[in-house]
């Protein structure tokens, strides 16, 4: 199958027929079995008998389940036969209203909308892979003459070059990059930086970079540092530890003990990550490795991910909604949606039979564009591998589940410590930051019983005309836009975006603005704590501020004082974080970049004529006529820009 075919494709409305057979209850909202039964009879008298993918919605409209099938028809009917449904599922089907249909030429296809769907509405009813954060890669640029070396995340494919990955976690990317800079000397620094080099970087003097900014290395030996790199990343290190023991050697024949000790440390450190690796997996090329731990009705999954022979990190998950699932229905919905944005490798390695594995392994070929297998090894190194992997995902089910029962006891310490309704289940944490009013930033981060919820963290950019150093002007206009878009998005307060509690890093002065701002919007019930320094801003003896002028302090080694510590210093870092990465951009935009019609190309003209933005903005219309690529028009339009006539 052609790229244009998969059902992910932009155009994929043009290729399934998407029918929509919705049928809504008026009234209540009230599970009720006979209903979600009707609902489904109903829809029955229109479904084909043909590949595709069901969606069961509440009253509401919103997704419950998503499903696929071979045959829709008699897939969607064995819902109306309630008796031999699980409890899970009778009570999914008391609260279906409607079904949304889309057909599909192949069962390979519905899998892979299957997947697609169920990350985009994440429905309570289906298995979820909580951890879709975006995974690390490599990026090996060859769009200039000189290859730059660089971690990347988002979409592969924008930028020319070799991407290399997926690595488990940005250490693992530190580790690897480290190490191609301490044997290939690749350079890492970005391509403006490269080119207003006129000495070499700290880089060079740590021996961590060939200094091609300053001609310190030709294009063609840089070459070959690059071919090296890309054997390595390949698994094909043998042949790079054979090329340097051959280069030291000639190096000490021809009596340049310099350059022989070079080549003596760059062997050095790839026998050192060589032997550094914690699972041996070499020979096996690129393979990911999976186990399931069940336990309590939770369930851990460990992936190892191995690619050129070589391991590129390991990570846990914690898939949601497992209850009552079977593990190998959890495990096949988990690699689904795994690989719906994550290129699979040729081999896959799981500990237990996984149904449908044939279909799976279709529609991942198809997706990939190369054969993908899935195999449960029985014995030998990959057996053994297997096991590892096992053995890692008991033990950290093991810390999850410890961790969620002191957790739960914190939280239910914390409800009645500022005596919430009950425990919550979203906590806010607010927090702002800026340098004299400048590049300011306001943040929020979220946590809940599983800890935080990075996905749900929040920037703002402070955009209203806000007196210098005016935390509480700030702190307005972040709540204001934050609970005007809660109003109109979610007005009924079904989606669990709302806040339980709400924590404000700072005092009284914090707090009566707060509560200000939450009447003003018409928002009465959500509880507010603010968190202000104890004496001399010593940690550990902070002041807890509630409405009514109520306040506490807590034992300085109080669990829940650590807990609540915790949480302010995430949203602090949060905060300097996008303050600092605000600020660093503002540091390289120029006046120049607000005015119409001055593009990049314009904008390095003028600064190569007059020096400096200031002395555009200060020069005279002749001045600025005469400057290489502008035009009169231009010319005026600038001159206009910056001497506005009154």
């Amino acid at each position: 199958m052609s790229k244009a075919d998969r059902p992910d494709h932009p155009q994929a409305a043009d290729r399934f027929n998407e029918e929509q057979a919705t049928y809504a209850v008026k009234g209540s909202e009230t599970p009720d079995l006979e209903a979600g039964v009707a609902a489904i009879r109903n829809v029955l008298k229109t479904l084909p008998a043909r590949p595709g993918v069901y969606r069961m919605q509440d009253a509401r409209g919103d997704v419950l389940y998503v499903g696929k099938a071979k045959g829709l028809r008699s897939r969607v009917t064995n819902y109306t036969q309630v008796a031999r449904l699980p409890k899970r599922l009778q009570r999914m089907v008391a609260q279906t209203r409607s079904l949304t249909i889309v057909t599909t030429r192949t069962e390979a296809e519905a899998l892979l909308l299957e997947a697609q769907l169920i990350k985009r509405f994440r429905p309570p009813y289906n298995v979820l892979l909580r951890d879709d954060k975006s995974f690390p890669f490599i990026l090996l640029r060859e769009d200039h003459a000189f290859a730059r070396v660089q971690k990347h995340r988002g979409a592969r494919r924008v930028k020319k070059g070799h991407y290399y990955g997926p690595f488990a976690s940005a250490g693992s990317v530190t580790r690897t990059l480290n190490a191609l800079q301490k044997l290939f000397l690749l350079r890492s620094c970005s391509d403006s930086f490269f080119a207003n080099r006129s000495r070499p970087c700290l880089l060079y003097q740590i021996k961590r970079c060939s200094a091609p900014c300053v001609g310190r290395i030709d294009e063609a030996e840089y070459a070959e540092l690059v071919e090296d790199a890309k054997a390595f990343l390949a698994g094909k290190s043998t042949g790079v530890q054979a090329r340097l023991g051959k280069s030291m050697a000639e190096a000490a024949d021809a009596q340049d003990f310099e350059l022989a000790a070079v080549y003596r440390d760059r062997l050095r450190a790839l026998t050192y990550i060589q032997g550094s690796q914690t699972v041996h997996a070499e020979g096996l090329g690129d393979v990911d490795i999976f186990a399931l731990a069940g336990k309590g009705g939770a369930m851990s999954i460990q992936a190892f991910f191995i690619r050129g022979g070589q391991n590129w990190g390991h990570r846990a998950f914690f898939p949601a909604h497992t209850n009552d699932v079977p593990e190998d229905e959890v495990l096949a919905s988990f690699l689904v949606q795994f690989y719906e944005d994550m290129p699979p490798p040729r081999r896959i390695l799981v500990d237990r039979e996984l149904p449908e594995r044939a279909l799976m392994e279709e529609a991942l070929c198809e997706r990939s564009g190369h054969k993908v297998s899935i195999d449960q090894p029985k014995r030998g190194a990959r057996a053994k591998l297997i096991e590892q992997a096992r053995r890692n995902a008991e033990e950290a089910l093991d810390r999850r589940m410890a961790e969620s029962s002191s957790q739960a006891k914190v939280l239910r310490e914390l409800a009645d410590t500022f005596e919430l309704a009950d425990v919550p289940k979203r906590i806010e944490v607010y927090d702002n930051s800026h340098i004299m009013g400048t590049n300011a930033t306001g943040a929020m981060i979220v946590a809940g019983p599983e800890g935080f919820r990075k996905n749900s963290y929040r920037k703002f950019n402070i955009k209203s005309g806000i007196t210098p150093g005016d935390d509480f002007g700030m702190m307005r206009e972040v709540l204001d836009r934050r609970f005007a878009r809660l109003e109109k998005e979610d007005p009924d307060r079904a989606s669990g975006e709302w806040p339980d509690l709400l924590l404000i890093d700072g005092g009284k002065g914090q707090l009566s603005a707060v509560c200000e701002i939450l009447e003003n919007a018409g928002v009465h019930d959500v509880p507010i704590v603010a968190v202000s320094k104890g004496p001399d801003r010593n940690a550990g003896r902070e002041t807890f501020h509630m409405p009514g002028g109520r306040e506490l302090t807590l034992p300085p080694n109080s669990a829940l004082l650590f807990y609540l510590q915790r949480l302010r210093d995430e949203a602090h870092r949060f905060a300097i974080g996008t303050h600092r990465a605000k600020r660093a951009k503002s540091l390289t935009t120029s006046t120049l970049d607000e005015v119409p019609g001055i593009g990049p190309n314009r904008k390095r003209a003028l600064l190569m004529h007059f020096g400096t933005a200031r002395a555009v903005k200060g020069a005279a219309l002749d001045d600025l006529e005469r400057a290489p690529g502008i035009s009169k028009a231009m010319a005026r339009q600038l001159y206009d820009y910056f001497h506005p006539r009154g």
